[in-house]
């Protein structure tokens, strides 16, 4: 917990509602105090110095800039990335989480999710490098930190072998968020002829002879799934209060019958029909960053800003790309999408409210964590000047000006 009391002052505050000029106080990890101009010039230096003023707590200068609560991304597998950058090159696991850590408050992150899959795809997602992961995060955590650490575990269904690990991890509560995922082709993403098989070759280096191998034993481990077991998986997360998610719904009916996992999470729905489906049974809906920043979906699926005007989505996550969570935010907000606090809300109190951390942070207001960012924009893109965790400065920077 951050012992240093810190001020901001004179930020664009982006609060639950609204955008409000205003000053911060930061004590013991807490946010203490909201002053914005409603307050007045007058009272607002009178609370501040009661609670510590300029020559008691570090001040931190927002003028010109955005005050928003640290950003929560629950969907990211870019540390898979991190360990395996490229097809047979593993590096160590303790410095790929390092390494990736230091990145994440350059882009706001405060609390990452780090979405580790077991079963079919890319890098971690075999079970001894996962379980190690896991593992090292814990230990990790525990001792030093520079943003929040959770798991959020992928499991691929057709990973038979895999099923006890989940179960183990789920019991024990080690993991903080579960979804469950089929990449069989023929149906979800892969509902276009040759399109799995175009993307294992891609990235797992694999020939033609070697994915049609893939493909034949994933079908066939497909068709034993037992679902009744999955089911009751879900709902043992769920009532143990690990959230729980269902991914790439490409229907209503799928919608319908993953809510019989316990899942409050339908992540990536494949077309507008499916997110509003979910949306209308109270489920969070979850779209990536990417898709916003780029302008739609790298697979050719539903525009995450159509369903954001639909009021069909309402979280946002950074998917495969941190960078892109604050820069959708700020693009959604920029084009007139939403506004801009309903925009931070979407990266922010919204994925808290998800993972059952919504009390504690996820927004500026009193009493929270303080998880909060300063951020300044040039040529109207943002970027994070400040980023404190817990009431502790992690991250601070500046520019310099060439003459």
């Amino acid at each position: 917990m951050g012992a240093e009391k810190l001020l901001i002052q004179g930020g664009r505050v982006v609060l639950e509602d609204r955008l409000a000029e205003g000053d911060i106080v930061i004590e013991n990890g807490r946010i203490t105090a909201i002053l914005t101009e409603q307050d007045g010039r007058a009272g607002r230096e009178a609370a501040a110095a009661e609670r510590g003023g300029e020559d008691k707590a570090r001040c931190i200068d927002a003028k010109g800039k955005y005050v928003l609560p640290g950003l929560i991304d629950i969907h990211c597998d870019a540390i898979e990335k991190e360990v395996q950058p490229r097809p047979n090159t593993l590096f160590p696991l303790e410095m790929a989480l390092i390494e990736f850590e230091r990145k994440l408050p350059v882009h706001g992150i405060t609390s990452m999710y780090h979405s580790l899959s077991l079963g079919v795809g890319l890098s971690l997602r075999g079970d001894h490098l996962l379980t190690q992961m896991i593992k090292l995060i814990h230990r990790y955590r525990s001792r030093r930190a520079m943003i929040r650490h959770g798991i959020h575990l992928r499991y691929e269904v057709a990973h038979l072998a895999g099923l006890p690990i989940v179960e183990q991890f789920v019991r024990e509560r080690k993991v903080d968020y579960l979804s469950f995922m089929d990449h069989s082709p023929g149906q979800g993403q892969y509902k276009e002829e040759g399109s799995f098989e175009r993307y294992v070759m891609k990235n797992q280096g694999v020939d033609v002879i070697e994915v049609q191998e893939i493909v034949r034993d994933l079908l066939e481990r497909q068709q034993r799934v037992d679902w009744k077991h999955l089911s009751d998986l879900g709902r043992l997360a769920a009532e143990q209060g690990i959230s729980v998610a269902s991914h790439d719904d490409d229907s209503p009916d799928r919608v319908r019958e993953f809510m019989g996992f316990g899942v409050n999470v339908s992540e990536f729905p494949m077309n507008i029909g499916t997110a509003q489906f979910a949306a209308e049974q109270g489920l969070h809906v979850c779209v990536g960053a990417p898709n916003v920043v780029r302008g739609g979906s790298h697979d050719k699926n539903m525009r995450a800003v159509d369903a954001i005007q639909f009021g069909a989505a309402d979280i946002l996550c950074s998917d495969y790309h941190p960078a892109s969570l604050l820069a959708a935010v700020f693009k959604l907000a920029e084009q007139g999408i939403i506004d801009l606090a309903a925009a931070v809300r979407m990266a922010s109190l919204h994925p808290a409210k998800a993972l059952g951390v919504g009390g504690e942070r996820g927004s500026i207001a009193i009493g929270k964590q303080a998880d909060v960012l300063v951020v300044d924009t040039f040529d109207r893109y943002p970027m994070v000047s400040h980023t404190i965790v817990d009431g502790t400065l992690v991250y601070e920077s500046s520019a310099y000006f060439p003459r």
